[in-house]
């Protein structure tokens, strides 16, 4: 698969890609690991300087990896600066405009609020930078958290349900991952459990290489596996149907299975997870995963699904280009999304309410942004039913 890596600054090794291999991920998951500081300060010991989040005055960590270093210079992330006009109260709007604008302005603002009212502590989420062991330097502030937030790192989430599907006893296989600030994506098929669906698929035509829906009206079952680091959403398995003829994605959200970062408060310094907790944590993980994968890759269920989409995807348009104007506004899909879901749809021949659902789906796969990508796809099923709705 062509993968795509980025960096998110020289001293730090990359941190994102998209349509990557497992061993790609795996490889870029586990020197995020080496490179990881997570810390439970006081809003004393945070201050920001130059735009960057300084953290000054809190104790250094020995272990058995050596003496790790809190104290640096820590270049925030978009997701970062979320966080900290979230914990703050600081409009993002507003904390976005001053770092474009006026970064003194910006420093003033979030020193000030981090002053105010009685003492407060954070997680800060932060890679190192390469200065060496105990040494402090610059590195990336990935996200300020509250101090009972629960880690359930990428990695370690990722090994934990991958054991999960094993388990399940059905035979899958990855067929994409993407990483971004914000999330872990990790898509999984098994074609051994596949139905056909010639009535949602007649008439329609992959819009990539023109190939008929109706010589291989096949959808595979399969899942998507999340994950945030960043306070950014919940360990979720979501099924997600994939037509074989263009390799669409229909991810069924309301199915999703779930698992949140809630935790309690910890205490200062670096977090440090106990190896009893963190195993029980990931136990329970592997079992959900276990459970979730064989209910969402039994025949019945793909079936039942596809039953319900059907009903749907059948409606005929007689104004397409006012249906899409519909579903994309009441969807909130941006005007550009909207003019590349509109060309998909013509492409793909089905001048249907499925034909929409179709298109919206097509375009997601071609979104650089993973994020995008994957919020698009899951307005997939809605946008059916709002086609068929409007006619």
């Amino acid at each position: 698969m062509t993968q795509q890596f980025a960096e998110r600054a020289t001293n730090v090794a990359p941190t994102s890609a998209r349509n990557a291999d497992l061993s790609d991920l795996v490889s870029i998951l586990e020197d995020g690991q080496r490179r990881k500081l997570d810390v439970i300060a006081p809003a004393s010991a945070l201050r920001m300087r130059e735009g960057n989040v300084h953290v000054e005055g809190v104790e250094a960590q020995l272990s058995a990896r050596g003496v790790t270093a809190v104290d640096g210079i820590y270049r925030p992330t978009a997701v970062a600066d979320e966080g900290i006009s979230d914990k703050l109260r600081i409009p993002l709007a507003y904390l976005r405009r001053m770092r474009a604008e006026n970064v003194p302005l910006l420093d003033e603002n979030v020193n000030a609020w981090l002053r105010e009212g009685p003492e407060r502590r954070f997680m800060l989420r932060a890679f190192r930078g390469e200065n060496g062991p105990g040494m402090p330097g610059e590195g990336v502030a990935r996200a300020l958290l509250s101090d009972s937030y629960k880690l359930m790192d990428n990695l370690d989430m990722l090994l934990a349900a991958l054991d999960g599907v094993q388990k399940s006893g059905h035979p899958t296989r990855i067929t994409g991952c993407d990483l971004t600030d914000r999330r872990m994506y990790v898509r999984v098929e098994s074609e051994a459990v596949a139905i056909q669906a010639r009535n949602l698929l007649r008439g329609y035509r992959s819009p990539f290489d023109g190939r008929s829906g109706d010589e291989l009206p096949m959808i595979s079952a399969g899942f998507v596996i999340t994950n945030s680091e960043v306070g950014a959403g919940a360990y979720t398995i979501t099924p997600r149907a994939v037509i074989q003829v263009c390799r669409n994605g229909l991810t069924q959200t309301k199915d999703v299975m779930r698992a949140v970062h809630l935790g309690g408060k910890q205490d200062e310094g670096v977090v440090s997870w106990s190896g009893q907790t963190q195993r029980k944590t990931l136990e329970l993980i592997t079992s959900k995963t276990t459970d979730a994968v064989r209910t969402f890759l039994s025949q019945e269920y793909v079936e039942a699904k596809v039953y319900e989409m059907e009903a749907a995807a059948g409606k005929t348009l007689d104004e397409p280009t006012k249906t899409i104007e519909h579903v994309t506004k009441s969807l909130s899909i941006g005007n550009e999304a909207k003019d590349m879901i509109l060309a998909h749809f013509v492409r793909g021949g089905q001048m249907t309410a499925g034909g929409v659902m179709q298109a919206v789906t097509s375009t997601a796969q071609t979104l650089a942004d993973a994020d995008q990508a994957a919020a698009l796809e899951a307005l997939a099923v809605p946008a059916l039913a709002a086609a068929a709705a409007h006619g």
